[in-house]
Formats: structure tokens, C-alpha cells, sequence
């Protein structure tokens, strides 16, 4: 499994929150600037599923992600499997009114695993990014 992993200077209900809202996913899910997340569909629920679209913003490409919940422990972690069968876990951890959030997931076989972990680690600090930013 490749693991990424964040320090989000906000509160734990704050963070799960906007983590698992719809109208918040598709304000942090991208890599970089020229990508975006036009839509976003989330049933956070065991069985449950997470949908998403990634695509870049001058339209020359865009992904479907899909994913099915298999645990989830309220404030605490997250476990799905996307699509293609790949597990991913998810922890969320309160320290000193910050929350660290650890993902792991398992790699694919089309891109390098190190280009995968920049790609995850690049989202994650999106929603760092996001949250630390929203309401000032």
C-alpha cells in the first residue's frame, strides 16, 4: 500500500465534514489548478457508494471515480473499494485542535508508484488547503 498523510489545522468535525460533503469534494478534489471536480455524489454509509468526476479544466480530459464503502467509523476512518477492486483506508486523528489524516491505498499497474503517491498526496493537500482556508 502507498500511504500519504496531512496535518489539516482545524477541528475533527470540521474536517470530516467537508471531507465526505458533496458540496465541499468538489471544491478540493483536484491535483493542480487546471483540474477540477465538476460533481461529486457521496452515500457515507456501509454499502454505500462515492462518486466523483475529475477533469481538466480546458476539457481535453476527465475521470470517473467510483468507489463502495465497506467500513466506516464515524470521526475516525474510512475504508472503500474503488471500482477496479484497489482498497483504500482512510484515518483521522484529533491532535491539539488539528486533525492528521493518513490514507492508504493500493497502487495500480499503469503509473509509477512514486507518480501515484504525488498525485494522492497532491489531492489531500487541496483539501489541507481547502479547509484551512474556508470561512476566513
Amino acid at each position: 500500500m502507498i500511504t500519504v498523510q496531512t496535518t489539516v489545522n482545524a477541528p475533527l468535525d470540521k474536517v470530516w465534514f467537508a471531507f465526505n460533503n458533496p458540496d465541499d469534494i468538489v471544491k478540493w478534489n483536484q491535483a493542480s489548478p487546471d483540474w477540477h471536480c465538476p460533481k461529486a455524489e457521496n452515500d457515507l454509509q456501509n454499502g454505500g457508494t462515492l462518486k466523483s468526476t475529475m477533469a481538466a479544466k480546458d476539457g481535453s480530459f476527465q475521470f470517473e471515480f467510483e468507489a463502495k464503502y465497506d467500513e466506516i467509523i464515524p470521526n475516525k476512518f474510512i475504508r472503500y473499494y474503488i471500482a477496479d477492486g484497489r482498497k483504500v483506508e482512510i484515518d483521522f486523528m484529533e491532535e491539539n485542535n488539528s486533525t492528521v489524516i493518513t490514507e492508504k491505498f493500493d497502487p495500480e499497474n499503469q503509473n509509477p508508484e512514486e507518480m501515484q503517491r504525488q498525485g494522492w498526496q497532491a489531492i489531500l493537500d487541496s483539501f489541507k488547503n481547502y479547509v484551512e482556508t474556508k470561512n476566513e
